[in-house]
Formats: C-alpha cells, structure tokens, sequence
C-alpha cells in the first residue's frame, strides 16, 4: 500500500479541501477521482465542470466569488451568441446562453473536445489538461465512458426532451439555478464502467477521504460505478468522509433541500447514515456536535472541528484532521 491519498471529489466544496490538502501533503500523494455526472455537451463542446473546478482552484486561478470559471474572466463569446437569440427556431438548443463560458475558459472546452474528437481517453485528456496547469496532483476522471446525472422535474415546469419530466443536471443545476423540486434521479453511472486507475485509486492508497460535496450528485455517481462501493466497503476503516451539511444545511447548492426530496436527513446524521457502510468516520462541525452519538449509532465515528473554510489555517487543519481520522486504524 502506497503513502497515496485518494480524495472522492465533486464540485466546489471538494476543489476547496485539495487545495487545503496541499497545505499538509505533497501534490504528488494526492489523487482526486472526480465526478463526471454533471458533464454535458454545449455548441459541440464537452464540457466537464466539476474537473474544471478542481482545475482552476488548485491551479489557483479560480474565480474566488462565483466559486467556478476564471478569475478575470470575460463574457465576449456569450454575449456575441446573444444576438441569435430571436432567430433561433423553436426547439433549437443552438446558441444558447443560460450555461456561461468565459472566454478563456473556452480554450479548456476546445482543448478536451478536440483531443476526444481524435480517440484520446477523458482520463488522457484530464491529465494533459492537469499538466498543462501545473497542478502536481493526479486528477482522475472517475470513467471514461458518458456517464449522466439526470433529475426528474415536475414535467409542467420542465417537460425535457421526452416530456417525462427528465433534464440533465446542468439544466436542474444552472438553467433553474436548482430551485424546482427533485423527484428522482437517474445515475449514468450505473451504465458506465470505472477505468482500471480509478479502481487501483481507491484499492491502493494508503487512505481514503470523502470531499464535503453533495452525497447524492457528486459522491453517489462516483459509488454507482460498478465495483466502487465494494471496494471502499472493502477498506472501511481507513475512509474518512467530510460533511457538507452545516447545521442542517449546505453552505454552497442544493444537497440540504435534495437529501430532504429523496427522503433522507438533511444533517450530519443524516450524512452518516449515507455513508456508514463505506467509511469508518465522519468529519462534522462544531455546530453538529450535539449530532456524535447520534452518528455513533448510525455506525460511524463522529470526529468535531471547523469545517468552513473561511481561512487558509482552518482549511488546513480540517486537511489535517480528516487524514488523522482515516489513518487511525493504520496505526
């Protein structure tokens, strides 16, 4: 077993824990297996946000308000495309401007697209792309096959393409900035296949940390790889899972409202009940502390410190303290 540590990822809560992780270990120990159900494909390009997050924000040039995109960036390109908007025919997606690309970040869509269009592997493609960056770490596509989230809607207030109410993510996520009501959720994940490394990823490392990202679309396409939540089970007790619920609820997109919709706790508790038969302990705020023997009984140990990472410090410290956490069984 290697010194190396493999962090599930997805979305702005996880890019933000890598970077912190930097702070305590070498970018050479870490290998991020990264969410691929939110990718989509807009005006031809493959775009893959929850990579592209953890692109920019490791390689530091992470737009610090919005969370996502290029510091500095520029809208030229979209508001060009502006113009098509009273010629486009009814039921055309072309030219479309609800999902915002910089300018600059464009040139990662290119690049991705045009090395795809040529036979190379998402994963071939994220590492170029990571290189080109500068990042250090390993950044893993968690498949190389097209792997969608989809979200069921209320069909009246969004039929989607076959009028049964099922939109893709970015269409929930962005295009209704996630404020209708979820119904159900359809994982591509469990119709796709895990690459050998992401599998050698999580089987390997000497642990396992769970990102504070949302357990329902950013960690469960990640599990529903067939294969994946046997091999974490396998390895429980050296997994240490982050969460990103806050006193019930989430700093940053829609889990709280989400783990409310599937039936589920919108806490800490009921974080740990999402993730008791995969990992072994479970970073919670200081907020949540009141919630320890409560998640003790869901069959996991509840480790308390500050979780929002306002600081550099704080932000290392929970780095620091969720790999004491996954490596107490190591020894």
């Amino acid at each position: 077993m290697t010194r190396r540590i493999t962090v599930l990822c997805g979305g702005v809560g996880a890019a933000r824990f890598l970077r912190a992780l930097l702070a305590v270990v070498d970018a050479g120990d870490i290998c991020a297996v990264v969410n691929t159900g939110d990718d989509t494909v807009l005006h031809g390009l493959h775009i893959a946000p929850d990579l592209d997050t953890v692109t920019y924000t490791v390689g530091g040039a992470i737009d610090p308000e919005r969370g996502w995109g290029l510091s500095n960036e520029t809208w030229n390109a979209m508001d060009a495309l502006g113009r098509y908007g009273s010629v486009r025919p009814s039921g055309s997606t072309a030219g479309g401007t609800w999902f915002g690309l910089g300018d600059r970040d464009l040139a990662t869509h290119l690049y991705r697209t045009a090395r795809l269009a040529e036979g190379a592997t998402l994963t071939e493609v994220s590492g170029e792309i990571a290189r080109a960056w500068g990042l250090g770490i390993t950044l893993l596509p968690m498949s190389d096959d097209p792997a969608p989230t989809r979200v069921g809607v209320d069909p009246s207030i969004d039929p989607g393409p076959d009028g049964d109410g099922m939109i893709g993510f970015q269409e929930y996520f962005v295009r209704h900035r996630h404020g209708i009501e979820t119904r159900s959720l359809d994982l591509g994940a469990r119709r796709a296949q895990p690459t050998d490394a992401v599998i050698t990823a999580i089987t390997e490392a000497e642990v396992v940390l769970i990102a504070p990202s949302n357990p329902l679309v950013s960690i469960a396409p990640i599990r529903a790889l067939p294969g994946v939540d046997a091999a974490l089970a396998a390895r429980r007790d050296t997994v240490a899972a982050i969460s990103p619920l806050i006193g019930g609820a989430a700093l940053k997109g829609p889990a709280d409202r989400m783990m409310a919709e599937a039936g589920l706790r919108p806490d800490a508790i009921g974080v740990a009940e999402a993730y008791t038969s995969i990992a072994r302990a479970l970073v919670i705020d200081r907020v949540d502390a009141a919630a320890v023997d409560s998640i003790a009984a869901a069959g996991m140990e509840a480790v308390v410190t500050d979780t929002i990472m306002s600081t550099p410090e704080i932000a290392a410290n929970l780095a620091a303290v969720t790999l004491r956490a996954a490596r107490a069984a190591v020894g």
